[in-house]
Protein backbone atom coordinates (compact mmCIF):
# COMPACT_ATOMS: atom_id res chain seq x y z
CA UNK A 1 0.00 0.00 0.00
CA UNK A 2 1.13 3.46 -0.61
CA UNK A 3 0.63 5.91 2.36
CA UNK A 4 -0.66 9.27 1.74
CA UNK A 5 2.93 10.89 2.96
CA UNK A 6 4.39 8.87 0.33
CA UNK A 7 2.58 9.87 -2.58
CA UNK A 8 2.88 13.57 -1.18
CA UNK A 9 6.35 12.89 -1.38
CA UNK A 10 6.25 14.74 2.29
CA UNK A 11 9.10 14.67 5.28
CA UNK A 12 8.60 11.69 7.40
CA UNK A 13 7.46 13.78 10.23
CA UNK A 14 4.49 14.91 8.35
CA UNK A 15 3.26 10.81 7.73
CA UNK A 16 1.49 10.70 11.53
CA UNK A 17 0.20 14.33 11.25
CA UNK A 18 -1.67 13.27 7.58
CA UNK A 19 -2.76 9.89 10.09
CA UNK A 20 -3.81 11.63 12.93
CA UNK A 21 -5.83 14.45 10.96
CA UNK A 22 -7.67 11.71 8.87
CA UNK A 23 -8.23 9.17 11.89
CA UNK A 24 -9.64 11.73 13.98
CA UNK A 25 -11.76 12.67 10.68
CA UNK A 26 -13.21 9.29 10.42
CA UNK A 27 -14.72 9.29 14.09
CA UNK A 28 -18.44 10.44 14.24
CA UNK A 29 -17.51 13.31 16.84
CA UNK A 30 -15.28 14.85 15.08
CA UNK A 31 -17.12 16.28 12.26
CA UNK A 32 -19.98 19.19 12.52
CA UNK A 33 -23.34 17.63 12.79
CA UNK A 34 -24.51 16.41 9.53
CA UNK A 35 -27.92 15.53 7.81
CA UNK A 36 -28.78 11.51 8.55
CA UNK A 37 -26.88 9.41 7.32
CA UNK A 38 -27.60 5.98 6.02
CA UNK A 39 -27.33 2.76 8.59
CA UNK A 40 -23.97 2.20 9.73
CA UNK A 41 -21.66 -0.26 8.11
CA UNK A 42 -20.10 -3.52 9.08
CA UNK A 43 -17.08 -3.21 11.62
CA UNK A 44 -15.29 -4.33 8.31
CA UNK A 45 -16.35 -2.28 5.90
CA UNK A 46 -15.42 0.96 8.67
CA UNK A 47 -12.02 -0.20 8.97
CA UNK A 48 -11.57 0.05 5.51
CA UNK A 49 -12.87 3.52 5.21
CA UNK A 50 -10.34 4.64 8.04
CA UNK A 51 -7.97 3.12 6.37
CA UNK A 52 -8.46 5.12 3.41
CA UNK A 53 -8.61 8.28 4.84
CA UNK A 54 -5.36 7.46 6.24
CA UNK A 55 -3.92 6.31 3.39
CA UNK A 56 -4.91 8.18 0.94
CA UNK A 57 -6.43 6.60 -1.90
CA UNK A 58 -4.95 5.88 -5.04
CA UNK A 59 -5.51 2.35 -6.46
CA UNK A 60 -2.02 1.19 -4.58
CA UNK A 61 -3.87 1.69 -1.20
CA UNK A 62 -5.22 -2.14 -1.64
CA UNK A 63 -8.15 -0.54 0.51
CA UNK A 64 -11.00 -0.79 -2.63
CA UNK A 65 -12.86 1.68 -0.50
CA UNK A 66 -14.58 4.40 -2.11
CA UNK A 67 -15.61 7.37 -0.41
CA UNK A 68 -18.39 9.77 -1.02
CA UNK A 69 -20.05 13.09 0.86
CA UNK A 70 -18.46 14.07 3.58
CA UNK A 71 -15.59 11.85 3.76
CA UNK A 72 -14.59 12.75 0.35
CA UNK A 73 -14.83 16.13 1.35
CA UNK A 74 -12.36 15.27 4.18
CA UNK A 75 -10.30 13.56 2.17
CA UNK A 76 -10.03 16.72 -0.45
CA UNK A 77 -9.05 18.88 2.45
CA UNK A 78 -6.23 16.82 3.65
CA UNK A 79 -5.09 15.67 -0.44
CA UNK A 80 -5.16 19.40 -0.87
CA UNK A 81 -2.23 20.07 2.00
CA UNK A 82 -0.64 16.81 1.87
CA UNK A 83 -1.29 14.87 -2.19
CA UNK A 84 1.28 14.96 -4.52
CA UNK A 85 0.71 12.95 -7.39
CA UNK A 86 3.74 13.46 -9.42
CA UNK A 87 6.27 11.89 -6.83
CA UNK A 88 8.32 15.17 -6.47
CA UNK A 89 10.41 15.96 -3.22
CA UNK A 90 9.70 19.41 -1.58
CA UNK A 91 11.32 21.26 -4.43
CA UNK A 92 9.03 20.20 -7.10
CA UNK A 93 6.25 22.59 -8.08
CA UNK A 94 3.84 21.00 -9.67
CA UNK A 95 1.02 19.27 -7.81
CA UNK A 96 -2.20 17.22 -8.51
CA UNK A 97 -3.42 18.66 -5.33
CA UNK A 98 -3.12 21.90 -3.86
CA UNK A 99 -4.49 25.30 -2.11
CA UNK A 100 -3.78 27.27 -4.58
CA UNK A 101 -1.62 30.57 -4.09
CA UNK A 102 -4.63 33.25 -3.75
CA UNK A 103 -6.69 34.10 -0.51
CA UNK A 104 -10.11 32.54 -1.37
CA UNK A 105 -8.97 29.51 -2.19
CA UNK A 106 -6.76 29.08 1.30
CA UNK A 107 -10.05 30.70 2.90
CA UNK A 108 -12.02 28.39 1.74
CA UNK A 109 -9.63 25.00 2.59
CA UNK A 110 -9.24 26.40 6.05
CA UNK A 111 -13.17 26.74 6.39
CA UNK A 112 -13.26 22.89 5.70
CA UNK A 113 -10.80 22.08 8.09
CA UNK A 114 -12.35 23.48 10.86
CA UNK A 115 -15.70 22.69 9.41
CA UNK A 116 -14.14 18.24 9.55
CA UNK A 117 -11.34 18.47 12.51
CA UNK A 118 -11.30 19.74 16.17
CA UNK A 119 -9.27 22.85 17.04
CA UNK A 120 -6.13 20.97 17.97
CA UNK A 121 -5.88 19.18 14.50
CA UNK A 122 -6.86 22.50 12.43
CA UNK A 123 -3.95 23.86 14.46
CA UNK A 124 -1.22 21.29 13.27
CA UNK A 125 -2.56 21.44 9.65
CA UNK A 126 -2.26 25.79 9.30
CA UNK A 127 0.94 24.97 10.61
CA UNK A 128 2.18 22.26 8.13
CA UNK A 129 -0.20 24.47 5.37
CA UNK A 130 2.16 27.51 6.06
CA UNK A 131 5.49 25.60 6.22
CA UNK A 132 4.92 24.00 3.61
CA UNK A 133 3.10 24.73 1.14
CA UNK A 134 4.65 28.85 1.50
CA UNK A 135 1.71 30.35 2.37
CA UNK A 136 3.53 32.87 4.88
CA UNK A 137 2.77 35.83 2.19
CA UNK A 138 -0.99 35.02 1.87
CA UNK A 139 -0.93 35.85 6.04
CA UNK A 140 -0.33 39.49 5.36
CA UNK A 141 -3.91 39.61 3.93
CA UNK A 142 -6.79 40.86 6.30
CA UNK A 143 -9.39 38.38 5.23
CA UNK A 144 -6.91 35.82 5.95
CA UNK A 145 -6.15 36.51 9.22
CA UNK A 146 -9.55 36.25 10.24
CA UNK A 147 -10.14 32.78 9.28
CA UNK A 148 -7.59 31.03 10.74
CA UNK A 149 -7.27 29.39 14.30
CA UNK A 150 -5.26 32.08 16.18
CA UNK A 151 -3.00 29.42 18.63
CA UNK A 152 0.95 30.01 19.91
CA UNK A 153 2.93 29.26 16.49
CA UNK A 154 0.47 31.37 14.37
CA UNK A 155 1.41 34.32 16.84
CA UNK A 156 5.39 33.18 16.16
CA UNK A 157 4.71 33.50 12.24
CA UNK A 158 2.79 37.03 12.60
CA UNK A 159 5.40 38.12 14.82
CA UNK A 160 8.39 37.05 11.95
CA UNK A 161 6.41 38.92 9.33
CA UNK A 162 5.40 42.09 11.20
CA UNK A 163 8.19 44.34 9.43
CA UNK A 164 6.62 43.31 6.17
CA UNK A 165 2.89 43.57 7.14
CA UNK A 166 1.20 46.83 5.44
CA UNK A 167 -0.63 49.30 7.62
CA UNK A 168 -3.96 47.12 6.42
CA UNK A 169 -3.50 43.87 8.08
CA UNK A 170 -1.38 44.99 11.08
CA UNK A 171 -4.77 46.06 13.21
CA UNK A 172 -6.03 42.40 12.53
CA UNK A 173 -2.63 40.98 12.75
CA UNK A 174 -2.88 43.05 16.33
CA UNK A 175 -6.40 41.81 16.99
CA UNK A 176 -5.33 37.71 16.63
CA UNK A 177 -2.17 38.13 18.43
CA UNK A 178 -4.42 39.90 21.33
CA UNK A 179 -6.71 36.93 21.56
CA UNK A 180 -4.18 34.37 21.89
CA UNK A 181 -2.33 36.47 24.67
CA UNK A 182 -5.82 36.79 26.68
CA UNK A 183 -6.29 32.83 26.19
CA UNK A 184 -2.83 32.32 27.53
CA UNK A 185 -3.54 34.93 30.26
CA UNK A 186 -6.81 33.00 31.49
CA UNK A 187 -4.69 29.84 31.60
CA UNK A 188 -1.73 30.49 33.63
CA UNK A 189 -2.21 34.03 35.37
CA UNK A 190 -4.03 32.92 38.36
CA UNK A 191 -2.11 29.59 38.93
CA UNK A 192 1.73 31.91 38.81
CA UNK A 193 0.47 34.68 40.80
CA UNK A 194 -0.81 32.03 43.64
CA UNK A 195 2.36 29.73 43.64
CA UNK A 196 4.92 32.81 43.56
CA UNK A 197 3.16 34.81 46.22
CA UNK A 198 3.28 31.38 48.27
CA UNK A 199 7.02 31.86 47.39
CA UNK A 200 7.02 35.19 48.31
CA UNK A 201 5.89 34.62 51.67
CA UNK A 202 7.59 31.28 52.83
CA UNK A 203 11.15 32.96 51.56
CA UNK A 204 10.29 35.94 54.46
CA UNK A 205 11.44 34.13 57.62
CA UNK A 206 10.40 35.46 60.99
CA UNK A 207 11.44 34.67 64.58
CA UNK A 208 7.78 35.17 66.28
CA UNK A 209 5.59 33.81 64.19
CA UNK A 210 1.85 33.70 64.60
CA UNK A 211 0.89 29.65 65.22
CA UNK A 212 -0.83 29.40 61.64
CA UNK A 213 2.48 30.99 60.51
CA UNK A 214 5.15 28.22 61.93
CA UNK A 215 7.67 26.64 59.61
CA UNK A 216 7.36 23.26 61.41
CA UNK A 217 10.40 21.52 59.34
CA UNK A 218 12.80 24.48 59.97
CA UNK A 219 11.54 25.02 63.43
CA UNK A 220 12.03 21.35 64.53
CA UNK A 221 15.47 21.15 62.36
CA UNK A 222 16.61 24.48 64.51
CA UNK A 223 15.71 23.06 68.03
CA UNK A 224 16.89 19.32 67.54
CA UNK A 225 19.75 20.02 70.39
CA UNK A 226 16.83 20.42 72.86
CA UNK A 227 15.04 16.86 72.03
CA UNK A 228 14.17 15.29 75.47
CA UNK A 229 14.60 11.54 75.35
CA UNK A 230 12.37 10.93 78.19
CA UNK A 231 9.11 12.82 76.58
CA UNK A 232 10.30 11.57 73.28
CA UNK A 233 9.48 15.35 72.03
CA UNK A 234 11.50 18.29 70.90
CA UNK A 235 11.21 21.59 72.87
CA UNK A 236 11.19 24.87 70.73
CA UNK A 237 12.42 27.30 72.11
CA UNK A 238 13.30 29.09 68.92
CA UNK A 239 10.23 29.64 66.52
CA UNK A 240 11.17 29.84 62.58
CA UNK A 241 7.79 31.14 60.89
CA UNK A 242 6.70 31.99 57.08
CA UNK A 243 6.51 35.95 56.81
CA UNK A 244 3.97 37.91 54.65
CA UNK A 245 5.74 39.61 51.63
CA UNK A 246 4.92 43.33 52.76
CA UNK A 247 3.88 45.75 49.75
CA UNK A 248 7.55 46.70 49.03
CA UNK A 249 9.20 44.99 46.49
CA UNK A 250 10.92 41.92 48.01
CA UNK A 251 12.27 40.25 44.65
CA UNK A 252 13.33 41.15 41.59
CA UNK A 253 13.23 39.20 38.23
CA UNK A 254 14.90 39.54 35.09
CA UNK A 255 13.82 37.73 31.94
CA UNK A 256 16.42 38.14 29.23
CA UNK A 257 14.62 35.68 25.89
CA UNK A 258 16.37 35.15 22.84
CA UNK A 259 14.50 36.65 20.07
CA UNK A 260 15.73 34.15 17.10
CA UNK A 261 13.54 32.17 15.00
CA UNK A 262 13.32 29.20 16.41
CA UNK A 263 12.84 30.65 19.73
CA UNK A 264 9.04 31.79 18.14
CA UNK A 265 6.82 30.09 20.99
CA UNK A 266 9.12 30.93 24.20
CA UNK A 267 8.96 34.51 23.11
CA UNK A 268 4.97 34.47 23.16
CA UNK A 269 4.91 32.26 26.69
CA UNK A 270 7.82 34.66 28.06
CA UNK A 271 5.68 37.80 27.05
CA UNK A 272 2.62 36.48 28.89
CA UNK A 273 4.49 35.61 31.79
CA UNK A 274 6.53 38.48 32.23
CA UNK A 275 3.54 40.53 31.89
CA UNK A 276 2.03 38.79 34.91
CA UNK A 277 4.77 39.35 37.02
CA UNK A 278 4.55 42.85 36.62
CA UNK A 279 1.35 42.87 37.51
CA UNK A 280 2.79 41.85 40.95
CA UNK A 281 3.75 44.35 43.35
CA UNK A 282 5.90 42.31 45.47
CA UNK A 283 8.52 41.62 42.37
CA UNK A 284 10.19 43.88 40.07
CA UNK A 285 10.25 42.82 36.93
CA UNK A 286 12.55 43.63 33.37
CA UNK A 287 12.30 42.13 30.30
CA UNK A 288 15.05 42.06 27.52
CA UNK A 289 14.75 40.40 24.38
CA UNK A 290 18.25 40.01 22.07
CA UNK A 291 19.77 38.32 18.45
CA UNK A 292 22.59 40.73 17.97
CA UNK A 293 21.45 43.43 19.48
CA UNK A 294 19.54 44.10 23.35
CA UNK A 295 15.79 45.76 22.90
CA UNK A 296 14.58 46.34 26.75
CA UNK A 297 11.23 46.06 26.53
CA UNK A 298 10.11 46.79 30.26
CA UNK A 299 8.06 49.69 29.95
CA UNK A 300 5.79 47.92 27.74
CA UNK A 301 5.13 45.37 30.23
CA UNK A 302 1.63 46.18 31.31
CA UNK A 303 0.80 45.30 27.47
CA UNK A 304 2.04 41.81 26.52
CA UNK A 305 0.54 42.74 22.98
CA UNK A 306 2.86 45.61 22.88
CA UNK A 307 5.66 42.97 24.01
CA UNK A 308 5.33 40.81 21.36
CA UNK A 309 5.22 43.59 18.57
CA UNK A 310 8.57 45.35 20.03
CA UNK A 311 10.53 41.95 19.06
CA UNK A 312 11.66 41.06 15.78
CA UNK A 313 12.27 37.24 15.61
CA UNK A 314 15.19 36.14 13.48
CA UNK A 315 18.96 37.19 13.44
CA UNK A 316 21.91 35.97 15.13
CA UNK A 317 22.88 35.40 18.48
CA UNK A 318 24.86 37.66 21.05
CA UNK A 319 23.63 36.03 24.64
CA UNK A 320 26.81 37.11 26.01
CA UNK A 321 25.74 40.92 24.96
CA UNK A 322 22.93 40.31 26.18
CA UNK A 323 24.04 39.14 29.75
CA UNK A 324 26.07 42.48 30.11
CA UNK A 325 23.58 44.33 29.61
CA UNK A 326 20.78 43.22 32.29
CA UNK A 327 23.88 42.32 34.69
CA UNK A 328 24.34 46.10 34.89
CA UNK A 329 20.84 46.42 35.44
CA UNK A 330 20.73 44.29 38.45
CA UNK A 331 21.29 46.07 41.70
CA UNK A 332 20.31 43.36 44.65
CA UNK A 333 22.07 39.78 43.80
CA UNK A 334 20.93 38.35 46.74
CA UNK A 335 17.65 39.38 45.87
CA UNK A 336 17.53 38.73 42.07
CA UNK A 337 16.48 36.00 39.85
CA UNK A 338 17.77 35.70 36.32
CA UNK A 339 15.94 33.96 33.70
CA UNK A 340 18.17 32.90 30.30
CA UNK A 341 15.49 31.73 27.72
CA UNK A 342 17.53 30.49 24.90
CA UNK A 343 18.71 27.55 22.61
CA UNK A 344 22.69 28.85 24.04
CA UNK A 345 23.64 28.86 20.19
CA UNK A 346 26.21 31.46 20.90
CA UNK A 347 27.43 34.12 18.08
CA UNK A 348 29.16 36.24 20.29
CA UNK A 349 32.27 35.19 23.21
CA UNK A 350 31.85 32.30 24.76
CA UNK A 351 34.37 32.22 27.47
CA UNK A 352 33.12 35.84 28.69
CA UNK A 353 29.95 34.60 28.50
CA UNK A 354 30.25 31.59 30.96
CA UNK A 355 32.32 34.11 32.95
CA UNK A 356 29.56 36.62 33.05
CA UNK A 357 27.06 33.95 34.73
CA UNK A 358 30.15 33.27 36.87
CA UNK A 359 30.12 36.22 38.28
CA UNK A 360 26.49 36.56 38.19
CA UNK A 361 26.25 33.37 40.97
CA UNK A 362 28.92 34.69 42.71
CA UNK A 363 27.46 37.35 43.81
CA UNK A 364 24.02 35.49 44.71
CA UNK A 365 21.79 35.88 41.85
CA UNK A 366 19.80 32.94 41.34
CA UNK A 367 20.63 31.91 37.39
CA UNK A 368 17.96 30.35 35.88
CA UNK A 369 18.45 28.68 32.24
CA UNK A 370 15.56 27.54 29.90
CA UNK A 371 16.52 26.27 26.66
CA UNK A 372 12.67 26.65 25.54
CA UNK A 373 9.62 28.00 27.51
CA UNK A 374 7.10 26.12 25.48
CA UNK A 375 4.66 22.39 24.60
CA UNK A 376 6.77 21.56 21.86
CA UNK A 377 8.81 18.59 23.51
CA UNK A 378 12.88 18.72 23.00
CA UNK A 379 14.56 21.60 21.54
CA UNK A 380 17.07 21.55 19.75
CA UNK A 381 20.23 23.44 21.55
CA UNK A 382 23.37 23.86 22.03
CA UNK A 383 25.01 20.99 24.09
CA UNK A 384 28.41 21.96 24.68
CA UNK A 385 27.29 25.66 25.86
CA UNK A 386 24.54 23.82 27.94
CA UNK A 387 27.25 21.64 29.75
CA UNK A 388 29.28 24.88 30.82
CA UNK A 389 26.36 25.96 32.54
CA UNK A 390 25.55 22.88 34.57
CA UNK A 391 29.17 22.94 35.41
CA UNK A 392 28.74 26.45 37.13
CA UNK A 393 25.79 25.09 38.89
CA UNK A 394 23.40 26.68 36.18
CA UNK A 395 21.10 23.38 34.22
CA UNK A 396 19.85 24.53 31.41
CA UNK A 397 16.61 22.42 30.42
CA UNK A 398 13.35 22.92 28.28
CA UNK A 399 10.47 24.02 30.28
CA UNK A 400 6.95 24.16 30.16
CA UNK A 401 4.45 27.01 30.45
CA UNK A 402 2.84 24.61 33.08
CA UNK A 403 5.84 24.12 35.18
CA UNK A 404 7.26 27.83 35.15
CA UNK A 405 5.69 28.84 37.92
CA UNK A 406 7.52 25.79 40.13
CA UNK A 407 10.88 26.80 38.69
CA UNK A 408 10.14 30.69 39.40
CA UNK A 409 9.15 29.74 42.90
CA UNK A 410 11.95 27.20 43.76
CA UNK A 411 14.53 30.27 42.22
CA UNK A 412 12.77 32.79 44.47
CA UNK A 413 13.00 29.85 47.73
CA UNK A 414 16.61 29.48 46.98
CA UNK A 415 15.87 25.47 47.06
CA UNK A 416 16.60 23.38 44.28
CA UNK A 417 14.90 23.72 40.57
CA UNK A 418 12.07 21.04 39.74
CA UNK A 419 14.21 19.93 36.46
CA UNK A 420 12.06 17.66 34.42
CA UNK A 421 13.72 14.46 33.27
CA UNK A 422 15.39 14.51 29.78
CA UNK A 423 13.13 13.84 26.68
Amino acid sequence: MTKRSARAGVDPVATPVAASAATTAASPTAASPTPASPAPASPTDERLRRWRLVLGGEAADGTGCALSGQDAAMDGALAALYGRGDGKGRAGKERSAGLGASAPSVARWLGDIRTYFPSSVVQVMQRDAIDRLGLSTLLLEPEMLEAVEADVHLVGTLLSLNKAMPETTKETARAVVRKVVEDLEKRLASRTRATLTGALDRSARISRPRHHDIDWNRTISANLKHYLPEYRTIVPERLIGYGRASRSVKKEVVLCIDQSGSMAASVVYASVFGAVLASMRSIDTRLVVFDTAVVDLTDHLDDPVDVLFGTQLGGGTDINRALAYCQSQITRPAETVMVLISDLYEGGIRNEMLKRVATMKASGVQFVTLLALSDEGAPAYDREHAAALAALGAPAFACTPDLFPEVMAAAIEKRPLPIPDPM
